[in-house]
């Protein structure tokens, strides 16, 4: 998508409603449950915020932000996702700890991304996070520079998230499940399947309508 074609849009992407879990639900594993509001509460998951990061490419398309977490003793090591953590009272807003923790996680100047869409939370059980996803947009290609958290950085042509091709199974071993048959995207050549695939299915679906 070119990338004058994508900001001239963002007023008509700020507008339209989202799908929440009805989005989310096309690309997640079939023993997903979808957890309500009130069940959430009751497990008092701690705060998270990621940022989905669109910019132009040398030759203005526009692409997105995918980084491969280090690998560590934790629960999402070595796993595919968009940059971002944990909520930190000093940020005040969830907004402020998706910009906060992407540019520590990969140098970009936060001054610089503004954030234009909130989409729907995703509730991660094995590690108790609710993660709100953000949608910002950079009028340049970054230079990206990345910490100890980020093992490789993973860009992503938008075009490539919308076509068809990109939907296909693969089979994965949790902690709970051996040889489990998932939904996921392959984009760039790498598997994305989970919270992570939720949440761009989502934000296909937003994108599709353009």
């Amino acid at each position: 998508m070119d990338f004058n074609h994508f900001k001239n849009n963002i007023k008509h992407l700020q507008n339209t409603q989202i799908g929440g879990l009805d989005w989310q639900f096309k690309l997640a594993p079939k023993m997903r449950e979808k957890f309500d509001a009130d069940l959430v509460l009751k497990n008092n998951p701690k705060k998270a915020a990621v940022l989905v990061l669109f910019y132009p490419n040398q030759r203005q398309e526009t692409h997105f932000l995918l980084t491969l977490r280090a690998n560590y003793n934790g629960t999402h090591s070595s796993q595919i996702s968009f940059p971002g953590g944990k909520f930190d009272q000093k940020d005040e807003l969830l907004r402020n700890t998706a910009l906060r923790e992407t540019s520590e996680e990969v140098g970009i100047n936060q001054n610089d991304a503004m954030v234009f869409k909130e989409m729907t939370d995703v509730f991660i059980s094995p590690s108790n996070f609710l993660v709100t996803p953000f949608l910002g947009i950079l009028n340049y290609q970054p230079n990206f520079n990345t910490n100890y958290e980020v093992e490789k950085l993973i860009e992503i042509d938008l075009d490539e998230l919308l076509n068809d091709s990109s939907i296909t199974n693969t089979v994965v071993t949790t902690s709970y499940a051996d040889n489990l048959k998932v939904p996921c995207f392959k984009l760039n050549n790498h598997i994305v399947w989970g919270a992570t695939a939720m949440m761009l299915s989502e934000i296909r679906e937003l994108f599709i309508s353009l």
